[in-house]
């Protein structure tokens, strides 16, 4: 009995993956224990694995025996599938019969493209199922010990992202809100951003982290400010998949970790 039979077995309920269809489910931020029973619910039974870059080995690895992995990575300022060609390839894929597993990091409807995937498919008239997923925002500050909320200290949290932002990107009403700002996609434009967010108002020593490689033994975190960051970045050599987080909520994680607390930057 593998794994997933056990668990099978366990729950009522599983849902039966059906010819023709495409989940588009996520796959979390790297550990594989963070995936929802639904998602592996879908690489057990899919034909078809057509996954991101970001998507972990491990995760792949738990894929059923007949399932065929597909490549559809997207990654900055490297040679990419077009966001045209995946939709289509999806479509074409679940027309021939197949059960189509779309896999994405983290959660496929925040900054992942899922939305686009899904209006493409229900244009096309192909059924489909959302798998949510824990989405890398929520999981790399979890895993870095960083509460996303803390009881006086914040009452929400806005995420943005880094990638492709316009050079006019207004970031003052994000300033003004006061509450943490959680970054996607902004290793490559992180310097620009930080000097805007110091252009409206936030101020140069406000906690900042950044998150490479979260929930993954590669893991490392930078505990700084928003002042020091791009350059402490730099200095520690920190590379995409990273998640940066900035705001009061960032100087909990040494009260969290207590004595554990990591004295030198870029540590795990």
């Amino acid at each position: 009995m593998t794994a997933w039979d056990a668990l099978a077995a366990r729950r009522a309920g599983v849902p039966v993956f059906a010819a023709g269809h495409v989940w588009l489910a996520g796959a979390g931020p790297g550990d594989p224990g963070l995936l929802t029973l639904d998602a592996l619910a879908g690489l057990a039974q899919a034909d078809v694995v057509v996954h991101d870059a970001l998507v972990d080995a491990r995760v792949l690895a738990l894929a059923g025996p007949q399932a065929r992995l597909e490549f559809a990575g997207k990654r900055g300022g490297k040679p990419s599938a077009t966001q045209a060609d995946i939709s289509e390839r999806l479509i074409a894929l679940a027309r021939s019969g197949r059960r189509v597993l779309r896999l994405k990091g983290g959660d496929p409807f925040v900054f992942g493209r899922g939305g686009e995937e899904a209006m493409t498919l229900a244009e096309a008239g192909v059924p489909y199922r959302i798998i949510p997923g824990v989405t890398a925002g929520l999981g790399a500050l979890a895993a870095a010990a960083i509460p996303a909320t803390l009881r006086g200290v914040n009452r929400a949290v806005i995420f943005a992202a880094g990638h492709g932002a316009d050079e006019d990107f207004d970031w003052a009403p994000l300033v003004r809100a006061g509450q943490p700002i959680v970054l996607y996609m902004v290793m490559h434009n992180l310097e620009r951003i930080a000097a805007a967010l110091l252009s409206a108002g936030l101020a140069a020593q406000t906690p900042a982290a950044a998150i490479a490689s979260a929930t993954t033994p590669q893991q490392r975190v930078l505990v700084t400010t928003l002042e020091r960051l791009a350059a402490d970045a730099r200095e520690q050599n920190l590379e995409p998949p990273a998640i940066v987080v900035i705001g009061e909520i960032v100087a909990m994680r040494s009260r969290l970790l207590g004595a554990a607390a990591p004295a030198e930057k870029g540590t795990p």
